[in-house]
């Protein structure tokens, strides 16, 4: 009985911070709960510049190894297309493959687009915690620090949105520091919500958001920031979350691999993202570790 309770608190320990009623009861008496910084603009330990670099030239990859699959995008998109065909050619020649064969172009995993563009792969697997569950793993390769290793994917809702029904046993509800929450659950309500909000959003081959998420097969291969379990005594985090806004100027043809989109279409504003950034350099087969709050020192 006494090693239930324990384990018990253990799993509340982690469970609570993510718990929209618990964080409401609890505002006034532990900020930190929030991800309280002493100012938003300090909650960077690497700069939006960066972060931005890293999704586009990681997008770009993915959409140049997906490049068949976008024939209806890229007919309305003509001065793109030009750009892409021209990526593809170089890519091409450095991988030896005959540029006027496309058919004979290889396709690789999202996974292996991940490697060859950033250096690392990150996947879901069995927590090295004990009784954790799911848990996010560098599995091949080498991600140094102050690097992107992961994206927080789900719907996003403003402080006034309804997210009650939402909330209730979900452990997967993210708060920004503006009060902005993200729900990252790919089960049940939330999931069905995240489908939703994101086929409205499509126009016509246009795709504003990336479903796939809510599969066991991400064509985005960071997206698995959501099952990044809580630091403890044992293992220390090494990796902190960083909220990034889209800019206006992100490729169109690229938000497809977004894992986030608004609850409400009617809001004219930056779409919510949120990161994981290494705190310091982390090996293959090293599980991921996070604070569910930021400190700045």
């Amino acid at each position: 009985a006494a090693a239930m309770l324990r384990e018990l608190r253990r799993r509340w320990g982690s469970y609570k911070y993510r718990f929209v009623p618990w964080l409401a009861l609890n505002l006034r008496r532990q900020r930190r709960t929030l991800r309280y910084v002493p100012e938003s603009s300090q909650d960077k330990v690497i700069a939006d510049e960066d972060v931005f670099e890293t999704l586009l030239k990681t997008f770009k990859a993915l959409f140049i190894n997906d490049f068949s699959r976008q024939a209806d995008l890229l007919a309305l998109l003509p001065e793109v297309k030009c750009q892409y065909m021209e990526l593809l050619t170089v890519e091409q020649k450095q991988s030896k493959v005959n540029s006027c064969n496309r058919q004979g172009q290889h396709v690789l995993s999202p996974e292996e687009v991940l490697f060859n563009t950033l250096g690392f792969t990150v996947s879901r697997d069995r927590s090295s915690l004990v009784s954790a569950g799911t848990g996010v793993f560098v599995t091949k390769g080498f991600a140094p620090k102050g690097t992107v290793v992961s994206m927080y994917p789900g719907t996003v809702y403003r402080k006034h949105e309804p997210i009650l029904f939402q909330s209730l046993g979900n452990p997967f509800i993210f708060r920004c520091i503006d009060g902005v929450l993200i729900d990252g659950n790919d089960k049940g309500l939330s999931r069905s919500v995240y489908r939703s909000c994101s086929r409205r959003d499509q126009l016509g081959p246009f795709q504003m958001s990336d479903e796939s998420w809510l599969t066991a097969a991400p064509q985005n291969p960071l997206a698995v920031g959501q099952y990044v379990n809580n630091c403890s005594h044992e293992k220390a985090a090494n990796v902190c979350y960083q909220e990034f806004d889209v800019p206006e100027h992100f490729p169109v043809e690229l938000k497809q691999y977004l894992p986030n989109i608004v609850y409400s279409h009617d809001i004219e504003s930056h779409l919510r993202c949120v990161v994981l950034v290494t705190l310091r350099d982390i090996k293959q087969g090293e599980e991921l570790f996070s604070n569910y709050y930021t400190v700045v020192s």
